[in-house]
């Protein structure tokens, strides 16, 4: 038997030869993807702040050139508000010194508080207009009633004191410790709001240490004056009891009445008016 043979035969033209033994292909990558990116992400952190501080140095450079033209000296003083007790003179008087200075410099709050210690003044509001001008609105006190002797009170209850106090004794004169100015008040615009349809008005009101309450009224429509013992509680209550005992049996003989105790429970005790004696009348006596 003739042995076979194998002969290698060289690969065809135009074919590439197939390589011995198992192997496997890898396709390589192109060399934009094996090489790294450029990291961009820190330039863009810092192109923010960079930019910001820029601007602001550029705002602040071109605000220094600027001043000496924008900030201008303050030529107008506008007061307004209705002014019944204090003058614009005096006003302008008063913030003189404050004046000198220049638009972004004049001391607003300053002003306001030195305004604000005027006696007739109980609000200021104080604000810049461009460009050369300070517009004041001004709140004058409302007097309602003298507060002991040397001041007056508002409608707040604040006591303010004027310099001259001669034009204002029609007021009702209110009386009591210091730290009690605004419940005197209130207990007073209660009482004069239950006495007005009466006829009476109040013109004296006290609140003693001990915590009790003297009223007196006023001479007009309803008769003399009349002093009302309050005591120390429940001031409403005893003023409706003396309304309607008042206007079922007192209302003929007010004339004659000088004060009314109200400190009891469930009644009232009234305190007569001395009688007047008449006069008589001397017979006249001729000489020769």
């Amino acid at each position: 038997m003739q042995g076979a043979s194998l002969r290698h035969q060289p690969p065809a033209p135009g074919r590439k030869p197939v390589p011995r033994g198992a192997s496997r292909m890898v396709a390589k990558e192109p060399m934009s993807v094996r090489l790294p990116k450029a990291n961009f992400g820190f330039l863009k952190a810092l192109f923010w702040p960079v930019l910001l501080v820029a601007l602001g140095y550029g705002t602040y450079e071109g605000a220094q050139r600027l001043m000496p033209y924008a900030d201008r000296p303050i030529t107008n003083i506008n007061v307004q508000g209705d002014l019944t007790y204090i003058s614009q003179q005096a006003v302008q008087q008063r913030i003189a010194p404050y004046v000198a200075a220049s638009f972004f410099t004049v001391d607003l709050a300053g002003m306001r508080t030195e305004l604000e210690q005027m006696p007739w003044i109980a609000h200021a509001e104080v604000r810049r207009v461009w460009p050369d001008q300070v517009v004041i609105r001004l709140e004058e006190q409302l007097p309602v009633a003298r507060w002991g002797d040397e001041a007056l009170l508002n409608n707040q209850g604040q006591a303010f004191t004027p310099r001259e106090l001669a034009n204002y004794e029609h007021l009702p004169q209110l009386f009591g410790p210091q730290r009690a100015q605004q419940q005197v008040m209130q207990q007073y615009q209660v009482l004069s709001q239950m006495l007005r349809p009466m006829g009476f008005s109040i013109v004296r009101l006290e609140l003693r240490e001990r915590g009790s309450w003297f009223l007196t009224t006023g001479a007009g429509s309803a008769g003399p004056g009349i002093e009302l013992l309050l005591g120390r509680d429940h001031l409403v209550e005893k003023m409706r009891r003396f309304i309607a005992i008042y206007e079922k049996t007192l209302k003929e003989q007010i004339t004659n009445i000088a004060r009314i105790d109200l400190r009891y429970a469930n009644g009232l005790a009234v305190g007569w008016r001395e009688p007047v004696a008449p006069t008589i009348a001397q017979p006249a006596v001729a000489k020769n």
